[in-house]
């Protein structure tokens, strides 16, 4: 869900950029599809991508009372806004269009559980077609009989994906991949093959993924395409054919191969090293003989490339000097490349068909925000436009594109209208070494941005980057009473293979300083209080916490830890077996000897920690075992240092139920205001309890 920018947050499918994230569990189709809500990825966060939930905790015996050093409420000119209002289920989100353009489903809450809702555009008969009672759903999209709707969903946070089918006149649910231990992806969905969709799944082996074709009616499934055993993702051509294939190197390098036909060999296309920014295959042409393949090759960023297949001959399709490729957008018919995009400081788009250029023009005097979603019928006659701007929930509305009229439709958090929001502002500072790194500062609306206590709020990833936009975190903190930085330290994505490089085994190095380069500027701008800042995150974003109260004692008054490694040794030993195709990246990235890696893991640095910690952990975390967490845990009673540790037996990375993370939060409001000074929203009894019941 676009609303649900989180500490962590990625991709369900395990991509090069968000290798320490939470997974947002979506349905990660390769290329735009009608009745599908297509959207930018969404890369900040926790630690990595933002976008499902996770955030902070504290102890019962804090909680009871709230801090002598609470912020006097009169400092305040906004009113505080409830966790519920940010954190709870939204009440309507990620509208979708049926391909045939007469109904809308959406994801909304039944009982307090997401589940998918149906109506007639015009009408009032929504109704909830799904069932789920646990984790709820986090994505669906449409089937193209406009009958049924498709949905994934794992057990606990495991990431162990199923398929599910749902028809909506039954509402009956089918499970089309009933496999124990089995991570199911969507590969591809076409509108001319209606009844057969193409996903990928390690259920014939744990570590590599072959590609099985699925009749939607009857539910068997055959194994298409099998993994000669280095494959780390496929693409399908606009036929439901799988002609291309995505390779790791061992030295982590990219080999891109293709096939004439289904019966052809495979033969190779393009080879780039180990130090391109991550790129990967985009899609076919209408007539499937070329693919777009986005590539740093001869270049700084990215580049999207069109390859004939047959001669290897290659054109520019759309590029920028200094930011890669994101993402690319397709008729939902006749699959013709529309738009491409890059994420600057804020969404850029280059237009192939000029009359999407003219659509956007009128849409962009609507909303003042960047459009993230864009979900068409079939005939492409009716739009679902998601806009998403820093100080307003995530907005939606309907385009009749021969009218070119927009008429709203909801937004994900009505409840938050009523609050004054604060602004999120792109900034850029000279690292200690003379590289200029980007960011995003938020700071309380209403209150004078001088001498603030600040939360450094770090991404996951480490390969994906902050984003501008609506950012509950961030304007919760805000909220609070705090400054908020983002840093795209380097390392980041987005920013071309240059700055991506530049972090390469420097996790404990130069990616730790950028932060502490940013938190100098915002001193030196009298932005922050120097004693009193908090750093936090989630995944990569916690082991960053983690690294900057144990490699600089002195930096941080505190310091909150979601699902972040201490040991990036113990780490990869411990990595989901799918990820046995990308390891080489890791050892590029990361470092490839136990000397180097015990070096940049702050569980060594333990003894040197002198700032209070607040360490948040999901019991079924498939990228950062729990023992990570117990491990820092352990070491700093060992040292009789403070840190307050929740493990939540239901959740994975990060966590998805919003009870649970409301509770966390509700933790960490009251450390925060403890250590840092800003005001805290006290505890429900229903959080208190669920605290104290995972308190460790």
């Amino acid at each position: 869900m676009k609303d649900e920018m989180s500490i962590a947050g990625c991709h369900a499918q395990p991509c090069f950029r968000c290798i320490l994230t939470a997974p947002t569990t979506t349905l990660n189709l390769h290329k735009p599809t009608a009745g599908a809500n297509i959207q930018l990825p969404r890369l900040g966060g926790g630690l990595m991508r933002l976008k499902p939930s996770v955030l902070i905790l504290l102890a019962m015996a804090v909680i009871a009372t709230l801090p002598s050093s609470l912020l006097a409420e009169e400092k305040f000119t906004t009113p505080m806004i409830p966790r519920e209002v940010l954190f709870g289920n939204p009440e309507r989100a990620d509208p979708q269009i049926s391909p045939d353009g007469t109904q809308l489903g959406y994801l909304a809450p039944v009982n307090g559980v997401l589940n998918v809702w149906i109506g007639t555009l015009g009408k009032n008969d929504d109704r909830a077609v799904t069932a789920d009672t646990k984790r709820g759903i986090r994505n669906f999209r449409w089937q193209y009989d406009n009958k049924h709707i498709l949905y994934t969903q794992d057990v606990g946070g495991d990431e162990n994906w199923r398929l599910y089918q749902t028809e909506i006149a039954t509402k009956q649910t089918k499970d089309l991949t009933p496999f124990e231990k089995v991570r199911v992806e969507l590969v591809a969905y076409d509108w001319k093959t209606p009844e057969t969709v193409l996903l990928q799944a390690n259920k014939r082996d744990p570590k590599l993924f072959d590609v099985y074709r699925v009749d939607l009616k009857t539910g068997k499934l055959e194994m298409d395409t099998e993994n000669p055993g280095d494959v780390q993702g496929w693409q399908a051509d606009n036929a439901l054919q799988v002609r291309a294939a995505q390779v790791d190197q061992p030295d982590g390098g990219t080999i891109i191969r293709v096939r004439n036909d289904v019966k052809s060999p495979w033969r190779e296309l393009i080879k780039w090293g180990p130090d391109e920014t991550f790129g990967g295959i985009s899609g076919f042409s209408p007539d499937n003989k070329k693919i777009w393949i986005a590539t740093s090759v001869d270049v700084n960023a990215a580049r999207l490339l069109e390859f004939d297949i047959a001669t290897g001959e290659r054109k520019v399709l759309a590029s920028d000097p200094q930011f890669d490729v994101e993402g690319v957008l397709t008729n939902p018919k006749t699959d013709a490349l529309e738009v491409v995009t890059f994420v600057k400081q804020r969404i850029a788009y280059d237009f192939i068909d000029p009359q999407m250029k003219t659509d956007y023009q009128v849409l962009q005097k609507v909303n003042h925000g960047d459009i993230t979603g864009l979900s068409r019928a079939l005939d492409d006659s009716k739009w679902i436009v998601t806009f998403v701007s820093d100080d307003a929930p995530v907005t939606h509305y309907v385009y009749d594109r021969a009218s070119q009229k927009a008429t709203f439709l909801f937004s994900d958090r009505p409840a938050l209208e009523k609050y004054r929001l604060s602004s999120m502002k792109s900034v850029e500072f000279t690292a200690r070494d003379g590289m200029k790194i980007y960011g995003y500062l938020t700071t309380p609306e209403g209150m004078q941005p001088k001498n603030l206590p600040m939360v450094v709020f770090v991404h996951g990833g480490p390969w994906g980057r902050d984003v501008w936009g609506y950012n509950r975190y961030a304007q919760w903190l805000a909220n609070r009473g705090y400054a908020v930085l983002q840093v795209n330290f380097r390392g980041s994505t987005g920013y071309g293979k240059q700055y991506v490089n530049a972090g390469d085994r420097q996790w404990a190095g130069a990616m730790h300083t950028d932060l502490l380069d940013g938190k100098d500027w915002a001193v030196k701008q009298g932005v922050a209080d120097a004693t009193k800042v908090c750093i936090m995150g989630g995944s990569y974003g916690g082991y960053a916490t983690l690294a900057g109260v144990a490699f600089s004692p002195e930096a941080f008054a505190c310091g909150v830890d979601i699902v972040g490694p201490s040991n990036l040794n113990t780490l990869l030993k411990t990595i989901p077996p799918y990820w046995s195709t990308i390891l080489s990246t890791f050892h590029k990235r990361m470092g490839d000897s136990e000397e180097v890696l015990n070096a940049q893991s702050p569980l060594f640095k333990a003894g040197q920690i002198k700032a209070p910690l607040l360490i948040g952990q999901g019991a079924n975390d498939p990228r950062v075992n729990k023992a990570e967490s117990d491990q820092i845990v352990a070491a700093m009673r060992k040292n009789d240092k403070a840190v307050e540790y929740y493990v939540f037996p239901d959740e994975g990375h990060g966590f998805a139920r919003p009870a649970n993370n409301m509770a966390f939060n509700a933790a960490t409001e009251n450390f925060l205001a403890k250590y840092l000074g800003g005001r805290a929203e006290p505890p429900s009894p229903d959080e208190a309890k669920l605290l104290e019941s995972v308190k460790h």
